[in-house]
């Protein structure tokens, strides 16, 4: 038996390949803990999306080579995206590393896991994606209350800026019998909020039933015993049919909450990121949600400074965010991605440009976010209790509106003791910023 850390990184998706990982381990036999410090290996499930992301992998493996140098872990196994996407350059550049797994042999973590202790030979493995394993047993690393569930793996879209489909591959759907029975097994072990993931769920099922399955699948969720939130994101705006949204109106565990990732608005730019749509069009398919669903939470993310954004162009998507009046967004300075078209496109825009442009759609974003939370005093919401600070009395949960690790939260007060993972009813009295105050 050895004593197994975990340092999970990047999205969602990444999260749940942890999960599954961790649980192969501890079935066979290993100990996972909770800290670094004194174990046997250490596997770092890596992202490199982004540059930042990149970074952000290469900052943590460079951290648990300091920790092996100082005897205080003895193994470093690195696995997820960056694995994938740079395989043996990664051990060239930091020969420290004593593993590099790529994604399709996540599923023989313990294989390299044993051979890696068993051998002062560095470990290479890298498989087929589609060998990835999109479900089993996990070993959750969230409150048991709530869980992601991943539909689908890998992403079919091409976007120009994005690497994804270069490191994962093809879209790969689950069965809708498949993640109806992982729900239903994730709700039977306490889970009473899930989060339905891919890369892009809009366009789940159509590599399996050659169409879009993502409204039956949302239907035959409903009908699971003992969920009683259903929230979806990563929905592209050219997918969000009228069936998906008649069945979110229609369910009533299903979060008004629509993560739709538009990235900018002008025309000229978003062809040439390979997305369809324009100003016109994105305004008249908001209007539409906000018709379906008057209560709707919408979230969006943007990119500025790709190649070729003009002044205007920039004027534009800032004219269209503070039109729309989104109830959550993220926007991101356009990186460059080796191996991506938009890599290759003329005309890129300054870093510092890029950056400030981001600045700009957040400050005008924050205003709106004011706005919203200012609408919401007297409102009462369902809210999810995520925790409890003794030292200041004051709970803190999420209702449609938040989603977990991403979104602001609720803080209130309560006569009663409660729980993590039950519901309360809070009336919003307050704001602070990008949270709510309310009482229960």
């Amino acid at each position: 038996m050895a004593k197994v850390g975990m340092v999970s990184l990047g999205c969602p998706k990444n999260q749940v390949d942890t999960e599954l990982m961790l649980a192969k381990l501890q079935e066979a036999g290993h100990e996972i803990c909770g800290e670094v410090y004194g174990c046997d290996a250490v596997i770092i499930n890596t992202c490199a999306f982004i540059e930042d992301a990149k970074r952000e992998a290469i900052d943590n493996i460079l951290e648990m080579a300091d920790y092996k140098e100082a005897g205080e872990i003895k193994k470093i196994i690195v696995t997820g995206c960056l694995a994938e996407r740079y395989r043996e350059e990664i051990l060239e550049e930091i020969p420290e590393i004593d593993a590099v797994a790529g994604l399709g042999n996540n599923g023989n973590i313990v294989d390299i896991l044993e051979q890696v202790l068993s051998s002062d030979e560095p470990v290479v493995a890298i498989g087929e994606k589609s060998d990835l394993p999109l479900c089993g047993q996990r070993l959750l690393t969230t409150p048991e209350y709530w869980a992601y569930l991943k539909i689908a793996d890998g992403c079919s879209n091409k976007c120009t800026y994005c690497a994804i489909p270069n490191i994962r591959g093809p879209q790969r759907s689950r069965t809708v019998e498949d993640c109806v029975e992982e729900a239903q097994a994730l709700a039977d072990s306490g889970v009473k909020e899930l989060i339905v993931i891919a890369q892009d769920t809009t366009r789940y099922g159509e590599d399996l039933y050659g169409e879009p399955r993502l409204a039956q699948l949302l239907t035959e969720l409903c009908k699971v015993e003992g969920l009683q939130m259903i929230r979806v994101l990563y929905c592209y705006p050219e997918r969000l049919t009228d069936e998906v949204l008649d069945v979110m109106a229609r369910e009533e565990k299903i979060c008004n909450y629509i993560d739709l990732p538009i990235q900018h608005c002008n025309g000229e730019i978003l062809k040439k990121m390979n997305r369809s749509g324009d100003r016109e069009s994105l305004t008249k398919l908001i209007n539409h949600i906000r018709e379906k669903l008057p209560d709707v939470c919408i979230r969006t993310t943007l990119i500025t400074g790709f190649p070729g954004e003009t002044e205007e162009q920039f004027e534009e998507l800032a004219g269209f965010v503070k039109e729309m009046k989104f109830d959550c967004l993220g926007c991101f300075a356009y990186s460059a991605e080796e191996g991506t078209p938009a890599a290759k496109l003329p005309e890129p825009v300054d870093d510092a440009v890029k950056v400030h442009r981001g600045e700009l759609i957040m400050d005008s974003q924050y205003v709106i976010v004011l706005e919203h939370n200012k609408n919401m005093t007297g409102k009462k919401l369902k809210v999810i209790v995520d925790g409890y600070d003794p030292y200041t009395d004051i709970y803190e949960g999420r209702s449609y509106r938040e989603a977990p690790e991403i979104d602001g939260k609720i803080n209130f007060v309560s006569d009663k003791s409660l729980t993590p993972g039950s519901f309360v009813e809070v009336t919003i009295t307050d704001f602070n910023e990008y949270d709510l105050i309310g009482e229960a």
